[in-house]
């Protein structure tokens, strides 16, 4: 089963306690809390969601500051940000700078999780060629899985090019459907692939990356 991975940021632990029980109640997600707009950043880059939460007014660095570090990366730029705040007249404002939604402070306890899963695109008329894209993402995951024990024989390179045109495919398709995470770690494994193709990384920064995608697709 893929799950929604969402990061919030807010340096309020009240806040952030909240908005992760209340994200914890709905199966679909699977939250990280940060206290910081540094700690957001360093996870978005580690853990690479499939949405970034934050917080307006965030002490040292604010939420519109991350949005603008995460887009800079391109490790981070496909992933989708929302804000929460208490500010209505910098709300519009906000989705000009590319947010994909605001929710408002204070939010409603039991409406969260269904106003975050309006940030993503799941309903409407993307979902019948998500179900067709989760479906190519499973025999994809089989197709990368196949791949991994030839890393290790000589020669490896049709094997690593393989892998290469899979998940450069995948990172261009990942997003549409909702899934960011997947286009950041399908990316990640690409460009690992073609820089171990040309002598400039080493076979186990493919076997990492592979197996982070890989445990993306199919957690358990």
């Amino acid at each position: 089963m893929i799950n929604l991975h969402v990061l919030f940021a807010d340096h309020e632990p009240e806040v952030r306690e909240i908005i992760g029980m209340l994200l914890k109640r709905d199966p679909f997600f699977v939250s990280h809390g940060c206290a910081s707009g540094d700690e957001a950043l360093a996870t978005a880059i580690e853990w690479r969601p499939y949405l970034a939460l934050l917080d307006v007014f965030m002490p040292e660095m604010d939420g519109p500051t991350v949005m603008a570090r995460l887009r800079a990366d391109q490790r981070t730029a496909p992933i989708p940000v929302g804000f929460v705040t208490a500010s209505t007249q910098a709300r519009e404002r906000f989705k000009e700078l590319g947010a994909v939604g605001v929710i408002p402070k204070p939010f409603d306890p039991m409406g969260l999780a269904a106003e975050v899963r309006r940030f993503v695109p799941l309903e409407g008329v993307l979902s019948p060629a998500r179900k067709d894209f989760l479906e190519r993402l499973n025999a994809d995951a089989c197709a990368l899985a196949a791949c991994r024990p030839w890393l290790s024989e000589k020669p490896s390179e049709p094997a690593l090019k393989r892998i290469n045109a899979i998940a450069h495919a995948l990172a261009g398709a990942g997003g549409i459907y909702g899934f960011a995470g997947i286009t950041c770690e399908s990316a990640a494994l690409s460009d690992a692939a073609k820089k171990n193709l040309a002598g400039r990384a080493r076979q186990i920064d493919v076997e990492h990356a592979l197996d982070r995608l890989l445990k993306r697709i199919k957690p358990n």
